[in-house]
């Protein structure tokens, strides 16, 4: 439907509106279009449309649904400078990149501070981080015994 629409920069208007009225309706909207209009019509990459939406503190499962729509729309999870450097500008913005990287597939590289620094927040949002720790620290674990020739029980 979007790749047919003819006035698609129209369509990207329309995203900071629909974020403003928010409605869940709305919010949906503005994640689709996000994650689906081409980086020329929203005129930036979808992750800074997102952060600039970020205005506020939101909903948990709204940054993460929106997070989830751009990434499986095929817009990689932004890299570590970019992350490190959002989370610098506010404890909000702090915790949404750590949200984005729990939609990353791999290691999360040199943000393992950015997650253990990360301001506390409510059970869900703790229940994610403690799960992007484990995970990483498992990978070290592995990468650990695979360089000293042991191998860890199943």
């Amino acid at each position: 439907m979007l790749t047919t629409v003819p006035k698609r920069r129209l369509l990207a208007k329309m995203i900071p509106a629909l974020w403003k009225r928010h409605g869940r309706e709305d919010l949906s909207m503005a994640g689709l279009l996000l994650a689906n209009l081409p980086r020329e019509d929203l005129g930036e990459d979808p992750w800074m449309a997102f952060i600039h939406l970020l205005q506020r503190r939101e909903a948990l499962m709204v940054v993460l649904e929106v997070a989830e729509e751009i990434t499986r729309a095929g817009h990689p999870a932004p890299s570590d400078e970019w992350l490190m450097a959002a989370a610098e500008q506010s404890q909000h913005w702090h915790q949404y990149c750590v949200l984005f990287l729990s939609l990353r597939k791999d290691s999360i590289g040199a943000c393992d501070n950015l997650v253990r620094t990360a301001p506390s927040g409510g059970e869900m949002y703790e229940r994610i981080r403690s799960r992007i720790l484990q995970a990483e620290d498992s990978l070290r674990a592995e990468a650990s015994d695979s360089h000293d020739g042991t191998t860890s029980p199943s």
